[in-house]
């Protein structure tokens, strides 16, 4: 964050009394850091609103007999990080009001650390199972919850908000679903064939990514990173070393940082390309589904073969990249990205081409601007709604410094544009990997990390679903005592409850597709 920015906020913050200790050098890097007191967390965060602050992530971590709770907000590419320390079964005051995408988020908190919120409208449980008894909070202290009983009673109970009216009718979708998704739970009412409302229930395979990851060393939580939502694996990978290398103050090398961001981009043309198909075998045009999802076959295929695993999954590891490339993989890797742009450019100009495809595609499941800026949608969903956001080009880190980072946007906000967003990403990510291909220089792709040192940091990267950030507290010894990743499905998942409104409910598989969140994203 720019000394302007802060200079600014603390004065504003200094108006209005609230108190603040300012960490710098930041704990937090590159994020800035500001302490208040509890009192003043509400108060502070509406003045960041003011301010047109983008709310990104709200964490909270054990410290002491108490809590200290963590809220990250940015602005023209520069992170604020605000925090405060609660004592044993003090509450903190709600700022879903302020900011309407940090309801779940902190609902999660409650459910996990017991932290209470006050003026919080929505106090239904987000997270928790009914494995889990009333007074028991997995994440609190060092005790394992308790065995729970066999079988563990269905989560079948969930309050969902109810529509009456002799017309309205309710359908259920999920959590179990026809394909091999994972389960989520959809509720709508409905009239005729109108959607008036749509409420999700998500969390049915929590994982216990944030219990897991306490007590490992910084291999195993590069597994545990690659494993929070499967196809961002390089992605979260990327976020948590990323937080690990900032904790402890190390720079990989420039030649892992490439071949970091040529996986990175790997990933992101393989899911675009799996989405597309997707969007277009919805509405029934299976053509470019089948030319789409032989691409990306092809492409996962090479990443096998360039990188030993067609996923890329465990090939980022802390301090650089487990495996690296020679010249000739240099040269195929540059070679197919040129034929790959030239097949995917002819599809997409078949799809541009379709009325009927147009048809159902256009105004369908619109997002409007001020909708996407209030729930500070990211990635392909923000930047078909006019918030054109990228961490790559906006909070450059290590190797898109570098380069120049070309961000499509569109205001429609529609299926057609969330769909156009991909298909234009496709092109860039291409030309990014030929870049930072012919950067590529002798030099190693792995430095030692030190052992036996503690620290925190902060990760964040842009994946294909786009920003990802990743808190990082180590104990003295080095091994993880706090880790948190908050995936761009927390804030994208929202937007669908807000789109499908007025749309009809044969179109709710598209406008779902066109949002792709992830369910592990959201199930720690």
């Amino acid at each position: 964050m720019s000394e302007a920015w802060l200079n600014e906020i603390q004065q504003q913050f200094a108006a209005a009394g609230i108190e603040t200790v300012d960490h710098h050098p930041a704990r937090l890097l590159p994020a800035r850091q500001l302490e208040i007191a509890p009192h003043a967390w509400a108060p502070a965060t509406a003045l960041c609103k003011q301010c047109a602050m983008r709310w990104a992530a709200f964490w909270v971590r054990e410290a002491g007999a108490g809590i200290e709770a963590f809220s990250c907000l940015e602005k023209g590419g520069g992170y604020l990080i605000l925090s405060t320390r609660l004592g044993e079964q003090q509450p903190l005051e709600s700022i879903a009001h302020l900011y309407p995408a940090a309801d779940r988020p902190q609902r999660h908190a409650h459910d996990l650390f017991g932290i209470a919120f006050e003026g919080q409208c929505d106090s239904r449980r987000w997270t928790r199972h009914q494995a889990w008894r009333e007074d028991e909070f997995p994440l609190r202290g060092d005790g394992q919850a308790a065995e729970p009983p066999a079988p563990t009673p269905p989560d079948d109970s969930y309050p969902f908000i109810q529509a009456s009216g002799s017309a309205v009718y309710e359908i259920a979708v999920g959590p179990v679903h026809a394909g091999i998704i994972e389960p989520g739970h959809f509720r709508f009412q409905a009239v005729g064939e109108t959607v008036i409302n749509l409420e999700k229930h998500l969390g049915y395979v929590h994982k216990g990514i944030e219990k897991l990851a306490r007590g490992r060393d910084l291999d195993g939580l590069a597994r545990l990173a690659g494993r929070v939502s499967g196809d961002s694996t390089v992605a979260h990978s990327w976020a948590a070393c990323q937080a690990a290398e900032r904790a402890l103050a190390v720079e990989p090398p420039p030649r892992a940082q490439l071949l970091r961001a040529i996986m990175a981009e790997r990933e992101r043309v393989a899911n675009h390309l799996g989405d597309i198909g997707a969007i277009c075998n919805d509405v029934g045009f299976a053509f470019p589904h089948y030319q789409l999802s032989r691409l990306k076959e092809r492409l996962v295929r090479d990443n096998a073969l360039l990188f030993g695993h067609r996923l890329m999954m465990d090939r980022i590891v802390p301090g650089g990249v487990a495996i690296d490339i020679d010249s000739q993989g240099a040269d195929h890797l540059f070679a197919c990205t040129q034929e790959l742009e030239s097949e995917v450019a002819k599809l997409i100009e078949i799809i541009e081409r379709s009325e009927s495809l147009e048809d159902r595609l256009m105004t369908t499941g619109r997002l409007t601007p001020e909708w996407a800026a209030e729930l500070g949608c990211l990635g392909y969903v923000g930047r078909a709604s006019g918030c054109d956001f990228d961490v790559r080009r906006d909070a450059p880190y290590a190797p898109y410094h570098r380069v120049t980072v070309a961000v499509p946007g569109y205001r429609a906000g529609d299926v057609a544009a969330r769909a156009k967003i991909r298909a234009d990403e496709i092109g860039i990510s291409l030309g990014l990997m030929r870049r930072f291909v012919e950067l590529l220089e002798p030099g190693e792709h792995r430095l030692p990390m030190p052992r036996g040192r503690g620290g925190e940091g902060l990760g964040i990267v842009d994946g294909w679903r786009g920003e990802i950030i990743s808190y990082l507290a180590l104990d003295t010894d080095g091994r993880v005592e706090r880790f948190f990743p908050r995936d761009p499905s927390w804030l994208n998942w929202p937007a669908l409850e807000q789109l499908i409104q007025g749309n009809i409910v044969p179109d709710f598989p598209v406008c779902n597709k066109s949002i792709n969140g992830s369910y592990a994203g959201q199930d720690l």
